[in-house]
């Protein structure tokens, strides 16, 4: 068999899957054979409004994703053929002085599966180099589980840069799966309490049925939440995972003094700050940090070894929070309904047959 199945993206608002070549493996590449793919919140405004990140077309999308190695180049280790785990999707450009210091997610000249090159929405993918391959160890690892990977890094990452310590008491605007996943790194971390805050009913009562304690922001005052669930006290630490103009200034309303605030989700166009907040940064002499994406040096840690490790321990968990799944044939009508917002979600994902 020479040919596969494709779900790719031809301009924008077309998606759809295609019949292609299978890619054969140059060099130190490596040809992998997808076991589940992730469809990521970036994915559905790329299909439906964006397009590709540099308007390549046809595109097969998708960064999320696990799989086995398959084939190798003549340059790479023949002995990785048959290894399964997770993939970063990211190229850097290998010379810029971010790459030079282990900061990958700021390369200035990036390359991306899934965004820039092909990606996961296949049956197999080329994957550059076993640099970007993260293996999973033991006999029977949960591909479905191992393919929220990146995600699960990108909360990892978040949770890590705001400072966390054992007993500070946290709260995450966004109760959508990469807030979940934020609340079950803290609590892995060491938390005192976690509050999760959203605007809608359904992701609000889908964190309560997975164990976190969830308030609608839209029904109840977040200061007054986070003082009843706190003891009276502010928040230590409040991670802002919406993009949401409002949620800004609610975030720095609901953190103590001298305490973080964490910027996770991109910006809608509203975002703004308000005079009183601005005031309270300087008052409360607050560290206000952005984060982008994940560690993917050793130093101080690589995010994604250590994802792979706790998923494999069992330490931690986010299989559960798969809520839909799709043949590669049914992936363009799932990302449909999610943009038309025929469905609720909290993670979707293509699963190999």
């Amino acid at each position: 068999m020479n040919t596969m199945l494709a779900a790719r993206l031809h301009a924008i608002g077309d998606f759809r899957v295609d019949t292609v070549g299978i890619p054969q493996p140059e060099g130190k590449e490596l040809l992998v054979k997808i076991a589940a793919c992730g469809i990521c919140g970036s994915d559905i405004p790329r299909i439906f409004l964006l397009g590709t990140s540099k308007q390549k077309y046809p595109l097969t999308i998708g960064h999320e994703f696990s799989g086995t190695i398959v084939k190798t180049g003549p340059d790479a280790d023949p002995a990785l053929v048959g290894k399964q785990g997770a993939f970063f999707p990211l190229i850097p450009c290998g010379h810029c002085e971010n790459d030079l210091t282990g900061h990958y997610a700021e390369c200035v000249d990036y390359d991306y599966m899934g965004s820039r090159r092909d990606g996961g929405f296949a049956e197999y993918v080329l994957v550059p180099s076993a640099w970007n391959f993260v293996e999973a160890k033991g006999a029977h690892p949960d591909m479905v589980q191992l393919a929220m990977t990146e995600p699960a890094c990108v909360a990892q990452h978040a949770v890590r840069s705001s400072r966390m310590y054992a007993g500070a008491n946290v709260v995450i605007f966004g109760a959508g799966p990469i807030g979940l996943m934020m609340a079950r790194w803290a609590h892995l971390f060491g938390a005192g309490s976690v509050l999760l805050f959203d605007v809608q009913d359904e992701k609000v009562d889908f964190a309560i049925a997975h164990g976190e304690h969830a308030v609608n922001s839209l029904k109840e005052s977040p200061v007054e939440a986070v003082k009843a669930a706190f003891d009276g006290k502010l928040a230590d630490i409040v991670i802002e995972g919406t993009g949401a103009g409002p949620v800004l200034d609610q975030c720095i309303d609901c953190v103590r003094s001298f305490g973080t605030v964490t910027l996770v989700g991109n910006p809608s166009t509203d975002a703004k700050l308000g005079m009183k907040q601005h005031s309270s940064i300087l008052r409360k002499e607050l560290t206000i940090h952005g984060v982008w994406n994940s560690m993917y040096s050793s130093q101080p840690i690589n995010e994604w070894s250590y994802t792979v490790k706790m998923l494999g321990e069992g330490k931690i968990r986010f299989k559960d929070l798969v809520t839909h799944t799709t043949n590669l044939e049914g992936l363009p009508e799932l990302c449909g309904k999610i943009y038309r917002k025929e469905i609720s979600i909290c993670k979707a994902m293509y699963v190999a047959e």
